[in-house]
Protein backbone atom coordinates (compact mmCIF):
# COMPACT_ATOMS: atom_id res chain seq x y z
CA UNK A 1 0.00 0.00 0.00
CA UNK A 2 2.95 2.30 0.56
CA UNK A 3 2.07 3.78 3.96
CA UNK A 4 1.25 2.61 7.44
CA UNK A 5 -2.23 3.01 8.91
CA UNK A 6 -1.29 2.33 12.50
CA UNK A 7 -1.67 5.69 14.35
CA UNK A 8 1.28 4.87 16.63
CA UNK A 9 3.56 4.23 13.67
CA UNK A 10 2.14 7.22 11.83
CA UNK A 11 3.36 9.56 14.54
CA UNK A 12 6.88 8.13 14.42
CA UNK A 13 7.18 7.66 10.65
CA UNK A 14 8.33 10.71 8.64
CA UNK A 15 7.57 8.77 5.45
CA UNK A 16 3.93 8.30 6.42
CA UNK A 17 3.59 11.92 7.50
CA UNK A 18 5.05 13.08 4.19
CA UNK A 19 2.61 10.91 2.27
CA UNK A 20 -0.30 12.27 4.25
CA UNK A 21 0.88 15.82 3.62
CA UNK A 22 1.02 15.55 -0.16
CA UNK A 23 -1.75 13.01 -0.88
CA UNK A 24 -5.16 14.68 -0.88
CA UNK A 25 -7.22 11.54 -1.45
CA UNK A 26 -5.46 8.17 -1.79
CA UNK A 27 -7.24 5.75 -4.12
CA UNK A 28 -7.63 2.05 -3.29
CA UNK A 29 -8.50 -0.33 -6.13
CA UNK A 30 -10.03 -3.61 -4.97
CA UNK A 31 -11.92 -6.38 -6.70
CA UNK A 32 -15.53 -6.37 -5.54
CA UNK A 33 -15.78 -10.17 -5.82
CA UNK A 34 -13.33 -10.61 -2.94
CA UNK A 35 -15.36 -9.73 0.21
CA UNK A 36 -12.43 -10.02 2.59
CA UNK A 37 -10.25 -7.76 0.47
CA UNK A 38 -13.08 -5.23 0.33
CA UNK A 39 -13.46 -5.28 4.12
CA UNK A 40 -9.72 -4.95 4.60
CA UNK A 41 -9.47 -1.94 2.30
CA UNK A 42 -12.46 -0.28 3.96
CA UNK A 43 -10.80 -0.69 7.36
CA UNK A 44 -7.55 0.74 6.03
CA UNK A 45 -9.43 3.66 4.48
CA UNK A 46 -11.27 4.37 7.75
CA UNK A 47 -7.99 4.35 9.70
CA UNK A 48 -6.40 6.73 7.19
CA UNK A 49 -9.38 9.08 7.49
CA UNK A 50 -9.35 8.98 11.29
CA UNK A 51 -5.59 9.40 11.53
CA UNK A 52 -5.02 12.17 8.98
CA UNK A 53 -8.53 13.70 8.61
CA UNK A 54 -8.28 13.38 4.84
CA UNK A 55 -10.64 11.86 2.32
CA UNK A 56 -10.11 8.42 0.81
CA UNK A 57 -11.41 6.99 -2.47
CA UNK A 58 -12.23 3.26 -2.58
CA UNK A 59 -12.62 2.06 -6.17
CA UNK A 60 -14.57 -1.19 -6.26
CA UNK A 61 -13.55 -2.95 -9.47
CA UNK A 62 -16.60 -4.93 -10.52
CA UNK A 63 -18.61 -6.16 -13.49
CA UNK A 64 -22.20 -7.17 -14.25
CA UNK A 65 -22.39 -10.82 -15.22
CA UNK A 66 -25.62 -10.37 -17.21
CA UNK A 67 -25.10 -6.90 -18.61
CA UNK A 68 -26.48 -3.50 -17.72
CA UNK A 69 -29.97 -4.46 -16.52
CA UNK A 70 -29.51 -8.23 -16.31
CA UNK A 71 -31.90 -8.68 -19.25
CA UNK A 72 -29.55 -7.42 -21.95
CA UNK A 73 -27.31 -9.43 -24.23
CA UNK A 74 -23.93 -7.80 -23.50
CA UNK A 75 -22.20 -9.91 -26.13
CA UNK A 76 -23.75 -7.64 -28.79
CA UNK A 77 -21.37 -4.82 -27.93
CA UNK A 78 -18.66 -6.29 -25.63
CA UNK A 79 -18.02 -9.79 -26.96
CA UNK A 80 -14.41 -10.26 -25.82
CA UNK A 81 -15.00 -8.82 -22.36
CA UNK A 82 -18.00 -11.03 -21.74
CA UNK A 83 -16.20 -14.14 -22.96
CA UNK A 84 -13.80 -13.50 -20.07
CA UNK A 85 -16.62 -12.71 -17.64
CA UNK A 86 -18.42 -15.95 -18.49
CA UNK A 87 -15.27 -17.84 -17.50
CA UNK A 88 -15.29 -16.28 -14.03
CA UNK A 89 -16.43 -18.43 -11.13
CA UNK A 90 -19.49 -17.01 -9.36
CA UNK A 91 -18.53 -14.95 -6.34
CA UNK A 92 -20.63 -17.02 -3.95
CA UNK A 93 -18.96 -20.24 -5.05
CA UNK A 94 -15.49 -18.68 -5.02
CA UNK A 95 -15.92 -17.36 -1.48
CA UNK A 96 -17.68 -20.45 -0.13
CA UNK A 97 -14.96 -22.72 -1.53
CA UNK A 98 -12.38 -20.61 0.31
CA UNK A 99 -14.31 -20.76 3.59
CA UNK A 100 -14.79 -24.53 3.26
CA UNK A 101 -11.14 -25.08 2.37
CA UNK A 102 -9.78 -23.21 5.38
CA UNK A 103 -12.37 -24.73 7.76
CA UNK A 104 -14.17 -21.51 8.60
CA UNK A 105 -17.53 -23.21 7.92
CA UNK A 106 -18.67 -26.77 7.30
CA UNK A 107 -20.56 -27.90 4.21
CA UNK A 108 -23.67 -28.46 6.34
CA UNK A 109 -23.50 -24.92 7.77
CA UNK A 110 -23.08 -23.48 4.31
CA UNK A 111 -26.04 -25.41 2.87
CA UNK A 112 -28.23 -24.45 5.85
CA UNK A 113 -27.40 -20.78 5.36
CA UNK A 114 -28.22 -20.97 1.65
CA UNK A 115 -31.52 -22.74 2.38
CA UNK A 116 -32.38 -20.14 5.03
CA UNK A 117 -31.86 -17.26 2.62
CA UNK A 118 -33.79 -19.00 -0.18
CA UNK A 119 -36.68 -19.55 2.24
CA UNK A 120 -36.74 -15.86 3.21
CA UNK A 121 -36.94 -14.85 -0.45
CA UNK A 122 -39.63 -17.39 -1.32
CA UNK A 123 -41.80 -16.40 1.64
CA UNK A 124 -41.48 -12.71 0.80
CA UNK A 125 -42.42 -13.45 -2.80
CA UNK A 126 -45.48 -15.39 -1.72
CA UNK A 127 -46.59 -12.61 0.64
CA UNK A 128 -46.21 -10.01 -2.10
CA UNK A 129 -49.07 -11.69 -4.03
CA UNK A 130 -51.49 -11.06 -1.18
CA UNK A 131 -53.55 -8.00 -2.12
CA UNK A 132 -54.23 -7.16 1.52
CA UNK A 133 -50.64 -6.03 1.91
CA UNK A 134 -51.42 -3.13 -0.41
CA UNK A 135 -53.92 -1.82 2.14
CA UNK A 136 -51.81 -2.52 5.19
CA UNK A 137 -49.83 0.54 6.26
CA UNK A 138 -47.92 -0.96 9.17
CA UNK A 139 -44.73 -0.37 7.23
CA UNK A 140 -45.46 3.31 6.59
CA UNK A 141 -43.67 4.31 9.81
CA UNK A 142 -40.80 5.49 7.67
CA UNK A 143 -39.24 3.92 9.96
CA UNK A 144 -40.27 6.33 12.74
CA UNK A 145 -41.34 4.34 15.81
CA UNK A 146 -44.35 5.89 17.48
CA UNK A 147 -44.82 8.70 14.98
CA UNK A 148 -47.88 7.19 13.30
CA UNK A 149 -50.69 5.02 14.68
CA UNK A 150 -50.34 1.20 14.49
CA UNK A 151 -52.24 1.36 11.18
CA UNK A 152 -49.75 3.79 9.72
CA UNK A 153 -52.13 6.76 9.93
CA UNK A 154 -51.52 10.15 11.58
CA UNK A 155 -52.48 10.12 15.24
CA UNK A 156 -54.69 13.14 14.61
CA UNK A 157 -55.86 15.14 11.62
CA UNK A 158 -55.52 18.66 12.91
CA UNK A 159 -52.83 21.28 13.25
CA UNK A 160 -52.72 23.51 16.34
CA UNK A 161 -52.16 27.26 16.04
CA UNK A 162 -48.53 28.06 15.32
CA UNK A 163 -48.20 31.35 17.22
CA UNK A 164 -46.10 31.61 20.37
CA UNK A 165 -46.26 33.70 23.54
CA UNK A 166 -45.01 37.26 23.66
CA UNK A 167 -42.57 36.31 26.43
CA UNK A 168 -40.88 33.80 24.14
CA UNK A 169 -40.73 36.34 21.31
CA UNK A 170 -39.14 38.93 23.59
CA UNK A 171 -36.65 36.43 24.99
CA UNK A 172 -35.49 35.21 21.57
CA UNK A 173 -35.32 38.79 20.30
CA UNK A 174 -33.18 39.94 23.22
CA UNK A 175 -30.69 37.09 22.78
CA UNK A 176 -30.28 37.42 19.02
CA UNK A 177 -29.87 41.19 19.17
CA UNK A 178 -26.86 40.82 21.46
CA UNK A 179 -23.68 38.75 21.78
CA UNK A 180 -24.32 35.98 24.34
CA UNK A 181 -20.60 35.36 24.95
CA UNK A 182 -18.23 37.44 27.06
CA UNK A 183 -15.19 39.23 25.57
CA UNK A 184 -16.28 38.57 21.99
CA UNK A 185 -15.49 41.25 19.40
CA UNK A 186 -17.91 41.46 16.47
CA UNK A 187 -17.63 43.40 13.23
CA UNK A 188 -18.73 47.02 13.36
CA UNK A 189 -21.29 46.49 10.62
CA UNK A 190 -22.80 43.65 12.59
CA UNK A 191 -23.17 45.93 15.61
CA UNK A 192 -25.53 48.10 13.56
CA UNK A 193 -27.53 45.03 12.54
CA UNK A 194 -27.90 43.88 16.15
CA UNK A 195 -28.95 47.39 17.17
CA UNK A 196 -31.58 47.35 14.41
CA UNK A 197 -32.89 44.05 15.71
CA UNK A 198 -33.13 45.43 19.22
CA UNK A 199 -35.16 48.37 17.93
CA UNK A 200 -37.53 46.06 16.11
CA UNK A 201 -38.07 43.99 19.25
CA UNK A 202 -38.76 47.19 21.18
CA UNK A 203 -41.38 48.11 18.56
CA UNK A 204 -42.83 44.57 18.52
CA UNK A 205 -42.02 43.96 14.87
CA UNK A 206 -40.00 41.39 12.92
CA UNK A 207 -38.34 41.38 9.53
CA UNK A 208 -37.55 38.15 7.64
CA UNK A 209 -34.35 37.38 9.53
CA UNK A 210 -36.02 37.91 12.91
CA UNK A 211 -39.07 35.88 11.87
CA UNK A 212 -36.75 32.99 11.01
CA UNK A 213 -34.99 33.39 14.36
CA UNK A 214 -38.37 33.31 16.14
CA UNK A 215 -39.51 30.18 14.31
CA UNK A 216 -36.25 28.32 14.81
CA UNK A 217 -35.74 29.47 18.39
CA UNK A 218 -39.24 28.53 19.52
CA UNK A 219 -38.87 25.05 18.01
CA UNK A 220 -35.55 24.61 19.82
CA UNK A 221 -37.34 25.46 23.06
CA UNK A 222 -39.87 22.72 22.28
CA UNK A 223 -37.09 20.12 21.84
CA UNK A 224 -37.01 20.18 18.03
CA UNK A 225 -33.56 19.92 16.47
CA UNK A 226 -33.24 22.55 13.72
CA UNK A 227 -30.72 22.03 10.94
CA UNK A 228 -29.85 24.48 8.14
CA UNK A 229 -27.28 23.88 5.41
CA UNK A 230 -26.37 25.37 2.05
CA UNK A 231 -23.92 27.78 0.49
CA UNK A 232 -23.34 30.83 2.74
CA UNK A 233 -26.24 29.98 5.04
CA UNK A 234 -24.36 30.93 8.21
CA UNK A 235 -24.16 34.56 7.13
CA UNK A 236 -26.95 34.37 4.58
CA UNK A 237 -26.35 34.98 0.87
CA UNK A 238 -27.71 38.49 1.30
CA UNK A 239 -25.97 39.14 4.65
CA UNK A 240 -29.26 39.15 6.51
CA UNK A 241 -29.00 36.10 8.76
CA UNK A 242 -25.70 36.10 10.72
CA UNK A 243 -26.42 32.92 12.66
CA UNK A 244 -22.69 32.46 13.26
CA UNK A 245 -20.73 35.37 14.75
CA UNK A 246 -16.97 35.58 14.19
CA UNK A 247 -14.58 37.12 16.70
CA UNK A 248 -12.67 39.89 14.95
CA UNK A 249 -9.57 39.43 17.13
CA UNK A 250 -9.25 35.66 17.58
CA UNK A 251 -9.03 33.45 14.50
CA UNK A 252 -11.74 30.79 14.15
CA UNK A 253 -13.50 31.78 17.36
CA UNK A 254 -17.23 31.76 16.67
CA UNK A 255 -20.52 32.03 18.48
CA UNK A 256 -23.95 30.69 17.47
CA UNK A 257 -26.52 32.78 19.42
CA UNK A 258 -29.29 30.29 18.60
CA UNK A 259 -27.53 27.76 20.82
CA UNK A 260 -27.64 30.17 23.76
CA UNK A 261 -31.41 30.65 23.98
CA UNK A 262 -32.47 28.13 26.62
CA UNK A 263 -30.71 25.98 29.17
CA UNK A 264 -32.22 22.67 28.00
CA UNK A 265 -32.93 23.50 24.39
CA UNK A 266 -32.49 21.23 21.38
CA UNK A 267 -29.34 21.83 19.30
CA UNK A 268 -29.23 24.17 16.34
CA UNK A 269 -26.97 23.07 13.49
CA UNK A 270 -26.06 25.58 10.79
CA UNK A 271 -23.32 24.79 8.31
CA UNK A 272 -22.04 26.23 5.06
CA UNK A 273 -21.88 23.56 2.39
CA UNK A 274 -19.67 22.88 -0.60
CA UNK A 275 -20.62 23.98 -4.11
CA UNK A 276 -22.51 20.78 -4.80
CA UNK A 277 -26.26 21.20 -4.67
CA UNK A 278 -26.77 17.61 -5.82
CA UNK A 279 -24.63 16.06 -3.09
CA UNK A 280 -25.73 18.33 -0.25
CA UNK A 281 -29.45 18.18 -1.02
CA UNK A 282 -29.22 14.40 -1.23
CA UNK A 283 -27.57 14.30 2.19
CA UNK A 284 -30.19 16.56 3.76
CA UNK A 285 -32.95 14.45 2.22
CA UNK A 286 -31.51 11.42 3.97
CA UNK A 287 -31.11 13.32 7.23
CA UNK A 288 -34.76 14.38 7.14
CA UNK A 289 -35.90 10.89 6.23
CA UNK A 290 -34.57 9.45 9.49
CA UNK A 291 -35.37 12.51 11.63
CA UNK A 292 -39.12 13.23 11.69
CA UNK A 293 -38.78 15.34 14.82
CA UNK A 294 -36.21 17.69 13.34
CA UNK A 295 -36.73 20.68 11.07
CA UNK A 296 -34.22 20.05 8.27
CA UNK A 297 -33.72 22.95 5.83
CA UNK A 298 -31.57 23.32 2.74
CA UNK A 299 -31.14 26.77 1.22
CA UNK A 300 -29.92 27.42 -2.30
CA UNK A 301 -27.57 30.38 -2.65
CA UNK A 302 -29.98 31.55 -5.34
CA UNK A 303 -33.12 29.62 -6.18
CA UNK A 304 -31.88 29.15 -9.73
CA UNK A 305 -29.11 26.89 -8.47
CA UNK A 306 -31.41 24.05 -7.45
CA UNK A 307 -31.28 22.93 -11.09
CA UNK A 308 -27.99 21.12 -10.43
CA UNK A 309 -29.87 18.97 -7.89
CA UNK A 310 -32.84 18.38 -10.18
CA UNK A 311 -32.62 14.59 -10.08
CA UNK A 312 -32.86 14.63 -6.27
CA UNK A 313 -35.97 16.82 -6.54
CA UNK A 314 -37.60 14.87 -9.38
CA UNK A 315 -36.85 11.32 -8.29
CA UNK A 316 -36.87 11.53 -4.51
CA UNK A 317 -38.47 14.66 -3.07
CA UNK A 318 -41.54 15.13 -5.27
CA UNK A 319 -42.35 11.45 -5.67
CA UNK A 320 -40.79 9.75 -2.66
CA UNK A 321 -44.06 8.99 -0.93
CA UNK A 322 -45.80 7.82 -4.12
CA UNK A 323 -42.96 5.45 -5.02
CA UNK A 324 -41.81 4.20 -1.62
CA UNK A 325 -44.54 5.20 0.87
CA UNK A 326 -42.01 7.28 2.77
CA UNK A 327 -42.82 10.63 4.37
CA UNK A 328 -40.19 13.37 4.41
CA UNK A 329 -40.36 16.86 5.90
CA UNK A 330 -37.37 18.45 4.15
CA UNK A 331 -37.62 22.22 3.62
CA UNK A 332 -36.16 23.85 0.49
CA UNK A 333 -35.52 27.59 0.79
CA UNK A 334 -35.14 28.98 -2.74
CA UNK A 335 -34.45 32.75 -3.08
CA UNK A 336 -36.63 33.96 -5.93
CA UNK A 337 -37.64 37.25 -7.51
CA UNK A 338 -37.29 39.34 -10.67
CA UNK A 339 -34.98 42.16 -9.58
CA UNK A 340 -32.86 42.84 -12.64
CA UNK A 341 -30.10 40.41 -11.70
CA UNK A 342 -30.16 38.45 -14.94
CA UNK A 343 -31.28 34.97 -16.00
CA UNK A 344 -29.10 32.98 -13.58
CA UNK A 345 -30.00 34.87 -10.40
CA UNK A 346 -33.72 35.52 -10.64
CA UNK A 347 -35.93 32.44 -10.82
CA UNK A 348 -36.31 29.37 -8.64
CA UNK A 349 -38.48 27.97 -11.45
CA UNK A 350 -41.80 27.76 -9.56
CA UNK A 351 -43.47 26.37 -12.68
CA UNK A 352 -41.46 23.17 -12.35
CA UNK A 353 -42.51 22.53 -8.77
CA UNK A 354 -46.14 23.33 -9.54
CA UNK A 355 -46.17 21.04 -12.56
CA UNK A 356 -45.11 18.18 -10.29
CA UNK A 357 -47.81 18.92 -7.70
CA UNK A 358 -50.44 16.21 -7.59
CA UNK A 359 -53.66 18.10 -6.84
CA UNK A 360 -56.39 17.89 -9.49
CA UNK A 361 -56.99 21.17 -11.32
CA UNK A 362 -60.43 20.14 -12.59
CA UNK A 363 -62.04 18.77 -9.43
CA UNK A 364 -63.44 21.10 -6.78
CA UNK A 365 -62.82 19.30 -3.47
CA UNK A 366 -65.30 18.68 -0.70
CA UNK A 367 -64.79 21.42 1.89
CA UNK A 368 -64.90 20.16 5.48
CA UNK A 369 -63.88 21.66 8.82
CA UNK A 370 -60.48 19.98 8.58
CA UNK A 371 -60.08 20.56 4.85
CA UNK A 372 -56.77 22.41 5.20
CA UNK A 373 -54.93 19.61 7.00
CA UNK A 374 -56.50 16.86 4.87
CA UNK A 375 -55.41 18.69 1.75
CA UNK A 376 -51.85 18.83 3.07
CA UNK A 377 -51.97 15.13 3.90
CA UNK A 378 -53.10 14.22 0.37
CA UNK A 379 -50.52 16.34 -1.47
CA UNK A 380 -47.04 15.25 -2.50
CA UNK A 381 -45.45 18.51 -1.35
CA UNK A 382 -46.31 22.03 -0.22
CA UNK A 383 -45.35 25.08 -2.30
CA UNK A 384 -45.46 28.57 -0.76
CA UNK A 385 -44.36 32.08 -1.67
CA UNK A 386 -44.72 34.13 1.48
CA UNK A 387 -45.24 37.87 1.25
CA UNK A 388 -44.77 38.60 4.97
CA UNK A 389 -42.32 37.54 7.68
CA UNK A 390 -45.32 36.33 9.71
CA UNK A 391 -46.29 33.88 6.96
CA UNK A 392 -42.72 32.61 6.82
CA UNK A 393 -42.67 32.17 10.61
CA UNK A 394 -45.93 30.24 10.66
CA UNK A 395 -45.20 27.95 7.72
CA UNK A 396 -41.89 26.87 9.28
CA UNK A 397 -43.58 26.03 12.58
CA UNK A 398 -46.51 24.34 10.83
CA UNK A 399 -44.02 22.06 9.09
CA UNK A 400 -43.28 20.43 12.45
CA UNK A 401 -46.69 20.73 14.12
CA UNK A 402 -48.68 18.91 11.41
CA UNK A 403 -49.07 15.20 12.33
CA UNK A 404 -47.27 13.92 9.21
CA UNK A 405 -44.38 15.01 7.04
CA UNK A 406 -44.40 16.56 3.57
CA UNK A 407 -41.60 18.37 1.70
CA UNK A 408 -41.97 22.16 1.85
CA UNK A 409 -40.84 24.35 -1.05
CA UNK A 410 -40.40 28.01 -0.04
CA UNK A 411 -39.75 30.66 -2.67
CA UNK A 412 -37.94 32.95 -0.28
CA UNK A 413 -37.32 36.67 -0.80
CA UNK A 414 -34.30 38.77 -1.64
CA UNK A 415 -35.18 42.48 -1.75
CA UNK A 416 -37.99 41.95 0.78
CA UNK A 417 -35.39 41.05 3.38
CA UNK A 418 -34.80 44.76 3.93
CA UNK A 419 -37.99 46.35 2.61
CA UNK A 420 -39.49 48.44 5.46
CA UNK A 421 -43.04 47.60 4.33
CA UNK A 422 -42.28 43.87 4.53
CA UNK A 423 -42.39 43.61 8.30
CA UNK A 424 -44.85 41.93 10.62
CA UNK A 425 -46.19 42.85 14.03
CA UNK A 426 -45.88 40.59 17.05
CA UNK A 427 -49.67 40.50 16.93
CA UNK A 428 -49.44 38.38 13.76
CA UNK A 429 -47.29 35.66 15.37
CA UNK A 430 -48.39 35.52 19.00
CA UNK A 431 -50.43 32.78 20.68
CA UNK A 432 -53.53 31.78 18.75
CA UNK A 433 -52.35 32.93 15.33
CA UNK A 434 -51.61 30.60 12.42
CA UNK A 435 -50.49 30.46 8.80
CA UNK A 436 -52.84 32.24 6.39
CA UNK A 437 -53.00 30.41 3.06
CA UNK A 438 -54.54 33.48 1.47
CA UNK A 439 -54.21 37.08 2.68
CA UNK A 440 -57.31 38.88 1.41
CA UNK A 441 -57.70 42.57 0.70
CA UNK A 442 -57.95 44.38 4.05
CA UNK A 443 -58.00 48.01 2.89
CA UNK A 444 -60.76 50.34 1.67
CA UNK A 445 -61.75 48.05 -1.21
CA UNK A 446 -62.78 45.32 1.25
CA UNK A 447 -65.28 47.68 2.90
CA UNK A 448 -67.31 48.16 -0.29
CA UNK A 449 -66.79 45.01 -2.39
CA UNK A 450 -69.73 45.78 -4.71
CA UNK A 451 -67.92 48.90 -5.94
CA UNK A 452 -64.65 47.10 -6.68
CA UNK A 453 -63.95 46.94 -10.41
CA UNK A 454 -60.94 44.62 -10.41
CA UNK A 455 -59.47 42.02 -8.07
CA UNK A 456 -55.78 41.28 -8.56
CA UNK A 457 -54.58 37.91 -7.31
CA UNK A 458 -50.83 37.52 -6.88
CA UNK A 459 -48.15 35.85 -4.79
CA UNK A 460 -44.88 36.97 -3.23
CA UNK A 461 -42.84 40.12 -3.84
CA UNK A 462 -44.96 41.54 -6.66
CA UNK A 463 -47.62 42.43 -4.07
CA UNK A 464 -45.55 45.35 -2.79
CA UNK A 465 -45.04 46.74 -6.28
CA UNK A 466 -48.77 46.44 -6.91
CA UNK A 467 -49.71 48.07 -3.62
CA UNK A 468 -47.35 50.98 -4.25
CA UNK A 469 -48.64 51.56 -7.79
CA UNK A 470 -52.29 51.30 -6.69
CA UNK A 471 -51.72 53.99 -4.09
CA UNK A 472 -49.97 56.26 -6.58
CA UNK A 473 -52.90 55.92 -8.99
CA UNK A 474 -55.45 56.46 -6.20
CA UNK A 475 -57.27 53.20 -6.96
CA UNK A 476 -57.50 51.77 -3.45
CA UNK A 477 -61.31 51.84 -3.53
CA UNK A 478 -61.65 50.32 -6.99
CA UNK A 479 -58.96 47.63 -6.99
CA UNK A 480 -58.55 44.84 -4.42
CA UNK A 481 -55.36 42.78 -4.09
CA UNK A 482 -55.43 39.22 -2.72
CA UNK A 483 -52.26 37.25 -1.99
CA UNK A 484 -51.85 33.49 -2.30
CA UNK A 485 -49.29 32.61 0.36
CA UNK A 486 -49.77 28.88 -0.27
CA UNK A 487 -49.93 28.03 -3.94
CA UNK A 488 -50.02 24.26 -3.77
CA UNK A 489 -52.07 22.52 -2.63
CA UNK A 490 -54.37 25.16 -4.09
CA UNK A 491 -56.57 27.00 -1.54
CA UNK A 492 -59.83 26.33 -3.40
CA UNK A 493 -62.02 27.29 -0.44
CA UNK A 494 -60.41 30.65 0.27
CA UNK A 495 -60.17 31.64 -3.40
CA UNK A 496 -63.88 30.88 -3.74
CA UNK A 497 -64.62 33.15 -0.78
CA UNK A 498 -62.79 36.03 -2.44
CA UNK A 499 -64.29 35.58 -5.90
CA UNK A 500 -67.80 35.45 -4.41
CA UNK A 501 -67.15 38.51 -2.28
CA UNK A 502 -66.23 40.55 -5.37
CA UNK A 503 -68.86 39.05 -7.65
CA UNK A 504 -69.06 42.15 -9.88
CA UNK A 505 -65.32 42.62 -10.30
CA UNK A 506 -62.97 41.62 -13.08
CA UNK A 507 -60.43 38.97 -11.96
CA UNK A 508 -56.75 39.25 -12.87
CA UNK A 509 -53.70 37.16 -12.06
CA UNK A 510 -50.55 39.30 -11.95
CA UNK A 511 -47.06 37.84 -11.74
CA UNK A 512 -43.58 39.21 -12.34
CA UNK A 513 -42.42 36.05 -14.10
CA UNK A 514 -42.83 35.40 -17.83
CA UNK A 515 -46.18 34.00 -18.93
CA UNK A 516 -44.81 30.53 -19.72
CA UNK A 517 -43.14 30.43 -16.30
CA UNK A 518 -44.21 31.25 -12.78
CA UNK A 519 -47.69 30.32 -11.58
CA UNK A 520 -50.24 31.18 -14.27
CA UNK A 521 -50.42 27.79 -15.99
CA UNK A 522 -51.03 26.23 -12.57
CA UNK A 523 -53.56 28.67 -11.12
CA UNK A 524 -55.66 29.33 -14.25
CA UNK A 525 -57.45 25.96 -14.52
CA UNK A 526 -57.98 25.89 -10.76
CA UNK A 527 -59.52 29.36 -10.77
CA UNK A 528 -61.81 28.29 -13.61
CA UNK A 529 -62.83 25.25 -11.56
CA UNK A 530 -63.69 27.52 -8.63
CA UNK A 531 -65.62 29.83 -10.97
CA UNK A 532 -67.27 26.92 -12.80
CA UNK A 533 -65.98 28.52 -16.01
CA UNK A 534 -68.40 31.43 -15.58
CA UNK A 535 -65.77 34.20 -15.44
CA UNK A 536 -62.24 34.57 -16.83
CA UNK A 537 -59.05 35.10 -14.84
CA UNK A 538 -56.99 37.43 -17.05
CA UNK A 539 -53.19 37.31 -17.16
CA UNK A 540 -50.93 40.30 -16.56
CA UNK A 541 -47.17 39.89 -16.40
CA UNK A 542 -44.15 39.49 -18.62
CA UNK A 543 -44.52 38.01 -22.10
CA UNK A 544 -43.42 34.42 -22.83
CA UNK A 545 -39.66 34.02 -23.08
CA UNK A 546 -36.96 31.36 -23.32
CA UNK A 547 -34.83 32.77 -20.48
CA UNK A 548 -36.19 33.39 -16.96
CA UNK A 549 -35.11 37.05 -16.90
CA UNK A 550 -33.40 39.73 -18.94
CA UNK A 551 -29.81 40.65 -18.25
CA UNK A 552 -30.42 44.30 -19.11
CA UNK A 553 -31.51 46.53 -16.22
CA UNK A 554 -33.30 49.03 -18.50
CA UNK A 555 -35.26 46.23 -20.16
CA UNK A 556 -36.16 44.86 -16.74
CA UNK A 557 -37.56 48.21 -15.60
CA UNK A 558 -39.43 48.68 -18.88
CA UNK A 559 -41.09 45.27 -18.45
CA UNK A 560 -42.05 46.16 -14.89
CA UNK A 561 -43.62 49.46 -15.97
CA UNK A 562 -45.49 47.78 -18.81
CA UNK A 563 -47.28 45.22 -16.65
CA UNK A 564 -47.98 47.70 -13.84
CA UNK A 565 -49.59 50.02 -16.39
CA UNK A 566 -51.69 47.15 -17.73
CA UNK A 567 -52.84 45.74 -14.42
CA UNK A 568 -54.23 49.12 -13.30
CA UNK A 569 -55.75 50.00 -16.66
CA UNK A 570 -59.37 49.14 -15.87
CA UNK A 571 -60.23 49.10 -19.59
CA UNK A 572 -57.40 46.76 -20.58
CA UNK A 573 -59.64 43.74 -21.19
CA UNK A 574 -62.74 45.42 -22.58
CA UNK A 575 -64.02 43.67 -25.68
CA UNK A 576 -61.85 40.60 -25.19
CA UNK A 577 -63.54 37.23 -25.50
CA UNK A 578 -63.36 34.63 -22.75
Amino acid sequence: IGFTTDPRMARSSPYTTDVARVVNAPIFHVNADDPEAVMYVCNVAAEWRNTFSKDVVVDLVSYRRFGHNEMDEPMFTQPLMYKQIHKQVHMLKKYSDKLLADGTVTLQEFEEEISKYDRICEEAYTRSKDETILHNRHWLDSPWPGFFSPDGEPKMMSCPPTGISEDVLQHIGNVVSSVPVQDFTIHGGLSRILKGRANMIKNRTVDWALAEYMAFGSLLKEGIHVRLSGQDVERGTFSHRHHVLHDQDIDRRTCVPMNHLWENQAPYTVCNSSLSEYGVLGFELGFAMVSPNALVCWEAQFGDFHNTAQCIIDQFISSGQAKWVRHNGLVLLLPHGMEGMGPEHSSARPERFLQMSNDDSDAYPEITDDFEVHQLYDCNWIVVNCSTPASFFHVLRRQILIPFRKPLIVFSPKSLLRLPEARSSFDEITTGTRFRRVIPEEGPAAQNPDKVKRVIFCTGKVYYELAKERKQQDLENEVAICRLEQISPFPFDLVKNETEKYSNAELVWCQEEHKNMGYYDYIKPRFLTVLQNSRPIWYVGRDPAAAPATGNKCTHLAELKRYLDTVFNLQAFEGRNF
